[in-house]
């Protein structure tokens, strides 16, 4: 945490990719309580806000992180083509040839 609290900026990437346990909660909230009005922070996720109470284990905290990100911050939505679907290597219409 101390490390973290020396930075400049933060970039949390994948946000509630993966649901954390309370103290995981309680630990960004921190991160994000303490940044809040003091560094920049920029977040990447493809989480709506309304789920972020089940991703992070409480709502009241949820909502608190999500009013901190919110106040002074800028949301932007990527919107468009998927850059990976349209060049995946495993496509359901390939033609599997069989081996002769």
């Amino acid at each position: 945490m101390k490390d973290l609290q020396k930075q400049d900026l933060l970039i949390l990437d994948e946000w509630g990719y993966v649901p954390v346990d309370r103290d995981g909660s309680q630990r960004l909230f921190r991160i994000v309580s303490d940044s809040y009005e003091r560094k920049s922070l920029i977040l990447t996720t493809n989480l709506e806000f309304s789920k972020w109470g089940s991703v992070f284990t409480d709502e009241q905290m949820a909502a608190a992180m999500i009013d901190r990100l919110s106040h002074h911050g800028h949301l932007l939505m990527a919107v468009g083509r998927n850059y990976r679907m349209e060049h995946v290597l495993m496509r359901q219409d390939a033609v599997v040839e069989p081996a002769s």
